[in-house]
């Protein structure tokens, strides 16, 4: 596989990808002198006190005391190691850990560089941490999966999954670079909504691909159903001004330029065909804006204090508004894409619908149902994809004694989306 070039500025959901299904990656040398030049205004502030508040304990009182003591650090890490349920996938893993090397590459957290080349150490070399899939509300950040991370990076505990199996931390880590974080490190290594970023990117590409497959199966299907010809008119959907639509209509066109089956002078079908260029190319439309997002939150600094200019500012960066909102998008999206799906399949299966084929497509029902059951699936499939679609960003449980007064549910709706992905997936494959 080819290497993916970090930079802090230029990752895509496919680099994402590429390295959460294994391609190596490269540090940017002009990223490094930026991230070089970055921590320095940090110490030139005098390596400021960024856990102020509630997490002051962990800070000495001199700048050289502020490089944590390993038991104050492995207090501050393993008290955010809080996460529960079965690990995450290994790709998950990946895409949150290049992820978040970005967010520090940008060159906006006062991190020293040696915090990303110990990342892209460990992608490069296939040492994941174990990371538990539930207990993010994505602000003050994905805290307690990057936790896990870092508890990992700094080796403190935890374990990770090797080319040798699971391994302890100290173990996993015996190839790795040695790093002892500063405070500030230690911060922003969990601070931001990365894990959400991630699997948005990752969902992203998916979504791209399945669009995509869903053209030529709805090709597939109006070619068995003997489908009037009209609906992927592109003249219709350019009178309409729908961009997505018109790329649809030209692309089955295209695909269906031969077919003896579908034909103008057909009846016209029931929307789940008619209109499917419609609604197809709005999905198209919906993708391209949850992309753009996904790709500013994939390069911006979500993390919080920043170091600009020679200043500390604290902001709200680490809140994962911008990925839950757009992941509840793509959510209801690619579930109008499964539900109509599902509609066709339904049509093919019923008798009196298809206009030529037989009931559960085949000839003698009796004690053979035919494909009754896979329809009964793909409804399945589709009820809970609705169910899925319910958007988590309306939802906020407040945290952090109020102080965290308002959160994102980010991570729940980035994970909600990926199942939906799965499921359409399915569904597609049915029809």
């Amino acid at each position: 596989m080819k290497p993916v070039l970090l930079d802090g500025q230029s990752l895509t959901p496919r680099d994402v990808w590429s390295i959460a299904h294994g391609a190596p990656v490269q540090f940017c040398d002009q990223a490094r002198a930026r991230m070089e030049k970055n921590h320095q205004e940090w110490v030139d502030l005098g390596s400021p006190d960024v856990l102020a508040g509630k997490e002051a304990w962990l800070l000495g009182s001199t700048p050289e005391q502020r490089v944590s003591s390993p038991k104050r650090l492995k207090a501050f890490v393993e008290s955010h190691c809080a996460g529960v349920g079965e690990p995450l996938p290994q790709t998950w893993v990946r895409a949150l850990m290049v992820a978040r090397a970005n967010v520090l590459a940008r060159g906006c957290s006062g991190c020293r560089p040696q915090a990303v080349d110990i990342l892209l150490h460990m992608l490069n070399h296939n040492i994941h941490p174990v990371v538990p899939r539930l207990g993010s509300v994505g602000a003050a950040g994905d805290l307690a999966p990057l936790a896990h991370v870092a508890r990992v990076v700094f080796r403190l505990g935890g374990v990770a999954q090797t080319d040798q199996g699971l391994l302890p931390a100290e173990q996993a880590m015996s190839s790795a670079p040695s790093f002892a974080p500063t405070s500030k490190e230690a911060l922003s290594f969990i601070n931001g909504a990365t894990l959400s970023s991630a699997l948005a990117a990752l969902a992203c590409v998916r979504a791209e691909k399945l669009l995509s497959s869903s053209e030529v199966i709805l090709a597939m299907t109006m070619e068995a159903v003997l489908a009037q010809s009209h609906c992927i008119d592109p003249a219709a959907l350019e009178a309409r001004g729908l961009c997505g639509g018109i790329g649809v209509a030209k692309r089955l066109t295209e695909i269906l330029k031969d077919s003896e089956m579908v034909q103008p002078e057909r009846q016209p079908d029931a929307f789940s065909i008619r209109c499917a260029p419609s609604v197809l190319g709005a999905a198209h439309d919906s993708l391209i804006h949850v992309q753009q997002v996904v790709v500013q939150e994939l390069n911006g600094a979500c993390d919080n204090p920043l170091v600009l200019n020679g200043r500390l500012v604290e902001t709200g960066n680490f809140h994962g508004a911008p990925v839950g909102l757009v992941m509840d998008q793509l959510k209801t999206t690619m579930t109008q894409v499964a539900t109509l799906s599902e509609r066709r399949i339904f049509r093919m299966t019923h008798g009196d619908l298809s206009g030529r084929l037989p009931s559960f497509l085949v000839e003698d029902t009796g004690t053979n149902s035919g494909f009754m059951l896979a329809q009964y699936t793909a409804a399945s499939l589709a009820s809970e994809c609705k169910g899925l679609a319910m958007p988590a960003s309306v939802d906020s449980i407040p945290t952090g004694q109020h102080h965290e007064d308002h959160v994102s549910m980010a991570p729940i709706a980035a994970r909600a989306c990926l199942r939906i992905l799965d499921a359409l997936s399915e569904i597609l494959g049915i029809e």
